[in-house]
């Protein structure tokens, strides 16, 4: 799992059967300060209501999106499992 800030949306005009009633979104993995790690975004599914600019943790593996969605039927491994409202950081 990491934490993300989503970006934008993803809108298809075809998209698997397994996935039609879903939202997919653009992410970008952050550090605890709430910058960019890297120049890579993906696309996540998204089941709870969140959108661009939340900071949510993403799990990326098929098991627990399988888990979540309750079949294998959908061609996904990475999904959005929280929003992160506050994240505090303690240095010792």
């Amino acid at each position: 799992m990491y934490l993300a800030k989503i970006k934008g949306n993803i809108v298809s005009t075809q998209k698997n059967s397994s996935l039609k009633s879903h939202k997919l979104l653009l992410v970008r993995r952050i550090d605890l300060n709430g910058n960019y790690i890297g120049n890579k975004d993906e696309i996540a599914l998204d089941l709870i209501d969140s959108g661009i600019g939340d900071i949510v943790l993403v799990a990326k593996e098929g098991g627990a999106v399988k888990q979540i969605l309750g079949h294998r039927n959908a061609p996904v491994n990475t999904i959005i499992v929280a929003i992160v409202d506050d994240l505090d950081i303690q240095e010792n």
